[in-house]
This record gives structure tokens, C-alpha cells and sequence, in this order.
């Protein structure tokens, strides 16, 4: 059997060097072809969707096969997910139609009050998660701002696309408005500059907002676009106030470390071409921001600072997911402590690695730079086999550093986890035909966000 070891050099050794960073765009579309493996990886994700949402309500649970309650963001993914399978055949369109219907008004009827237990969620918002059988607050969890944005997302991303006269479509688009419209984005607000980013029963609002570059930035738009309850204009300043602009690995950017904050806006969003006025200031817009934050972790992990196992210019890839235990062990000598779920990234402010690697943060930015990303996808693939890849796509995450008498060959995740398994089959599409911009250009909420937030120019001025 061919060494892991081996096979990692040979990888190195035999593929093409990636292209340098200054590599105009348009030279990019020539990789946005029907690859084979992008097609297996996707059918993949979308099916795992589409098997773990239960049939009852069609909302996306947390994580899976591990039970679990739903998780609010994995449905807003989940939602947008469904429109994908028709467009690729794996869903008829009347029966996604169904399906999306069943969840709306599963939502729709959960009750909203301030009582801890005996609610969902409250003033349109939803708890983070809630009990798959009866819709209400799990784990004793936040009414999460966020989370309800990106249920939000699905929602109107859904509205947008079944547009046909059918009676399901139209009590599709109903419901779909109902949600989003009773959504209190101003209450969420407590009174403060920005949003908070969450309430409970038992502590009321948050003491922080949200402020600063991170992953709700299309929050802030959805918040700026409501037709019944918009944020005003200044929450959007208060939002940019918090930015960092910062050299990291040779790159200037607005700096996050986990790229799913570079990545959750612009799985609905096209952010290409348009600014607001900070990046108008920068000379840059938001999609070539990603693109550098992008190449900044492939440099990181071929620079391996910390000396982990497997890290090249061929694996590489941090954000929020999965790992292997919450324990210190020494490791060829050296004490390395290992972390549970946790935000992971580097970045030029702050760091947090311990070895485990993540798909998702490499398949979430396929739209930014195929020529890194598709390469580093395959080499995962053919590196780990079918430890790491499944007939639902990749696992969550894997430590190949994280060695014990249970884990001779490293730690590889047993689950998939919804918001994790969102950007793979969202970005995947937005690379090939860029079906979830264009659909989400339909939602006049969001165009209204963008215009009210300061954003001009590309598609938004020809809108």
C-alpha cells in the first residue's frame, strides 16, 4: 500500500504550480468547467440534504448521523439547497415545492412568545435550535439574530425561485413573506448603534453587536431591506466601524481568520463589483477581499509556522467545525492541545490551530480562487480516501496530528454538520453557472438592503 507520506510528496511533486495572486479573473473561467469530482461532490452534499431533513418538517438538522435538534442556519442552507437539486434532477420540482411548503408552515406555526420553553422563537425570530418533533427551544439555547438571518436567506431565496402560478408555489410565496416580514430586525436592535447578536428569556439582549468583518454581513442587508421592520442606516456604519484592515502572507484585507466569515455573505450575495464605502476606499470589493484571505491560509499552510502533520500548499483550510477532543498530548515529542467544535483560522490579530483541517473552508471558496481550491479538494480525496470522503461528500473535519492507539492514522469526524455542508453545495453552483446570485438578484429586499447600506456599482447599478 502506498504510503500517506509518499503520496502527499508525490502530490506536491506532480501537480502544476498554482497561479501567482495578481492572476486576472478572467483567465479563471477556463477551470469553471463540468469536472467530474466537483459533480460527485455536490450531488453528494445536496444529498445528504435532502436525506437528512426530516420528511415532516424539511428543516435541516445540526449535525448528522449523530441525532440532533434543527439547527436554524443548516435550514436556511438546507432550503436554498432544494432549488439546486431540481436544477441537477435529483428533485422534481413539484415535489421540492412540497417539501419547501411543509417547512414553511412548520415554521410559520411554532409558537412565538417570551415563555423559555413553551416557544420557538420570539418577534420573528427563531432559537439557534429547536426540538425536531415540536419546533421548540432546545438545549436551553439563544434566540440567535444570525441564525434567523440565514433561515431568512433560504426563505427569500426560495420566494424568488418558485415564481410559477401553481397553487403551491403561490402559498409558497405567502408564507415565505410572512416569515420574513414579521421579523422585528428594530427590536433586535435594543436600542444600540447595531444588532445584537442574540436575546434569551433568561439574560434578555446580548451585551455585544454585531460590528466589525465577520459573517453577517448579509444580516445587516437583510435588516437594512425589511419592508416592515427596517434597521437604520447608521447600524450599517456601526457594523463597518469595527473593520481591520491588515497585512497577512504577503496580502492586505479586511482580516477574519475562519473563512466562513469571508464565505456565508457570498453564498447568496454576489459581491462581485459592488462596494460600499470602505472597500470603495480600498480599491477592491468584497469577492477579491475573500480571494486574499483565501490564498492567505493556503500560504499558511504551506509555511506549517506550528509544524502540524499533512500541511502543504495541497492541504490547507480553517474555519468553524468539528474536532477531535478538548485534551493536551504529546505528539513526536512536543505537548499540543487539541480542541472540540471551535472557530479555527489564521489570520494577522488572532490564531487558533491545532491541527484539524476542514473541507468546507476550501470548498466555501471555489468562487474565489478555483485554481488553489479544486486542487486542494482532489488532493483531500485522494490523500484520505474514504476515511475523510463519503457518499455524502466530505466528513466535517479531520486531524491527521490527533494520533492515539484509537486513532493510529489520525482523527477523522464521523458526522456532517448542516452549516458546514451549506457553502460546499451553494459555492459549488456559484462557481459553475452562478444560479444562487442570480436567484437572490430577484428578492427586492435585498437589493433595497444593498442600496440602503451605500452599495453602488456592477449588477447593482444595472439592476
Amino acid at each position: 500500500m502506498i504510503s500517506r507520506a509518499f503520496l502527499l510528496l508525490s502530490l506536491l511533486l506532480g501537480f502544476s504550480v498554482a497561479l501567482p495572486d495578481t492572476a486576472p479573473r478572467a483567465s479563471l473561467r477556463s477551470s469553471r468547467g463540468w469536472d467530474p469530482f466537483l459533480d460527485s461532490l455536490q450531488r453528494g452534499t445536496l444529498h445528504w440534504f435532502l436525506t437528512a431533513a426530516p420528511e415532516r418538517t424539511g428543516l435541516t438538522p445540526d449535525r448528522w448521523p449523530t441525532p440532533s435538534p434543527i439547527s436554524i442556519g443548516a435550514a436556511g442552507f438546507g432550503l436554498t439547497s432544494v432549488p439546486i437539486a431540481i436544477e441537477h434532477r435529483l428533485i422534481t420540482r413539484r415535489q421540492a415545492a412540497a417539501r419547501v411548503l411543509r417547512a414553511l408552515r412548520f415554521l410559520l406555526a411554532i409558537p412565538q412568545s417570551d415563555h423559555p420553553t413553551a416557544s420557538g422563537g420570539y418577534h420573528g425570530f427563531f432559537y439557534h435550535f429547536l426540538d425536531s418533533q415540536t419546533g421548540l427551544r432546545a438545549w436551553n439555547c439563544e434566540l440567535s439574530t444570525v441564525d434567523t438571518g440565514l433561515l431568512m436567506m433560504g426563505v427569500l431565496f426560495c420566494r424568488s425561485y418558485f415564481d410559477r402560478i401553481d397553487r403551491n408555489e403561490r402559498k409558497l410565496r405567502r408564507l415565505a413573506d410572512s416569515l420574513y416580514r414579521r421579523v422585528n430586525w428594530t427590536w433586535s436592535m435594543d436600542g444600540r448603534e447595531g444588532i445584537t447578536l442574540g436575546w434569551s428569556p433568561e439574560r434578555g439582549f446580548h451585551d455585544m453587536t454585531w460590528r466589525g468583518y465577520n459573517e453577517a454581513q448579509f444580516m445587516y442587508i437583510l435588516a437594512l431591506g425589511s419592508p416592515t421592520h427596517p434597521v437604520p442606516s447608521s447600524a450599517y456604519s456601526h457594523w463597518l466601524s469595527g473593520y481591520q484592515w491588515l497585512s497577512y502572507q504577503g496580502k492586505e484585507f479586511i482580516s477574519f481568520a475562519p473563512l466562513f466569515g469571508h464565505q456565508y455573505t457570498a453564498c447568496w450575495l454576489d459581491m462581485r463589483g459592488i462596494q460600499d464605502r470602505y472597500v470603495r476606499e480600498k480599491g477592491i470589493d468584497y469577492f477579491e477581499n475573500s480571494r486574499r484571505a483565501t490564498y492567505s491560509h493556503q500560504s499558511y499552510g504551506k509555511n506549517n509556522p506550528a509544524q502540524w502533520r499533512d500541511y502543504s500548499e495541497r492541504v490547507w483550510g480553517w474555519t468553524a467545525c468539528d474536532g477531535p477532543a478538548d485534551t493536551t498530548l504529546l505528539i513526536d515529542g512536543t505537548p499540543r492541545t487539541f480542541q472540540t467544535y471551535n472557530a479555527r483560522g489564521p489570520s494577522a490579530d488572532w490564531t487558533n490551530d491545532d491541527g484539524t483541517l476542514a473541507p468546507t473552508a476550501v470548498a466555501g471558496s471555489l468562487p474565489f480562487a478555483p485554481e488553489i481550491c479544486l486542487p486542494a479538494l482532489k488532493a483531500m480525496r485522494q490523500v484520505y480516501g474514504d476515511q475523510l470522503y463519503t457518499d455524502y461528500g466530505f466528513r466535517d473535519a479531520f486531524n491527521p496530528s490527533f494520533i492515539t492507539a484509537q486513532t493510529p492514522n489520525g482523527w477523522f469526524d464521523k458526522d456532517f454538520i448542516g452549516i458546514d455542508q451549506g457553502p460546499i453545495a451553494l459555492m459549488i453552483e456559484n462557481l459553475r453557472t452562478g444560479f444562487v446570485w442570480r436567484i437572490a438578484k430577484r428578492c427586492p429586499a435585498i437589493v433595497r438592503g444593498f442600496r440602503r447600506a451605500g452599495f453602488t456599482g456592477g449588477w447593482l447599478d444595472v439592476h
